[in-house]
């Protein structure tokens, strides 16, 4: 197993589809990244030479932000929404979808599991 940015990609995958296995990189930067690094895409990682691998590092390196950095940004972006108290800041503090989906229905992901609402529960036995 090669380790490109922290992350042990899997060595019998094609590099093109190994690099998507790094937090931040899909299937488009990964080819960007081939291209750029002259490496083709159908490889197996564990036919990578070592120099091909150093060539991938550089660029994800140089161009890229992967894995922890990126997590962090993002988690910032979210941060600052919250105390400027923006629409999207509010959504995200209510755990409710942000981009505008409908909440009457589905949203499930979002808001957790359903809880039911008043007279579906059979009252408990009492005394009598």
């Amino acid at each position: 197993m090669a380790r490109i940015a922290g992350v042990a990609i899997p060595s019998e995958k094609q590099v093109g589809t190994a690099l998507t296995y790094i937090y931040g990189i899909g299937p488009k930067f990964a080819s960007n990244i081939l291209t750029e690094a002259k490496v083709q895409p159908d490889t197996r990682v564990k036919d990578l030479t070592e120099a091909e691998e150093q060539r991938i590092r550089e660029v994800i390196d140089a161009n890229y932000t992967v894995e922890g950095d990126l997590q962090r940004q993002v988690t910032n972006n979210i941060k600052r929404l919250k105390d400027i108290s923006s629409y999207r800041g509010l959504r995200h503090k209510s755990g409710l979808p942000v981009h505008g989906q409908r909440t009457r229905t589905n949203a499930r992901t979002r808001k957790g599991k359903g809880v039911a609402v008043g007279g579906t529960q059979k009252k408990a036995a009492s005394k009598t």
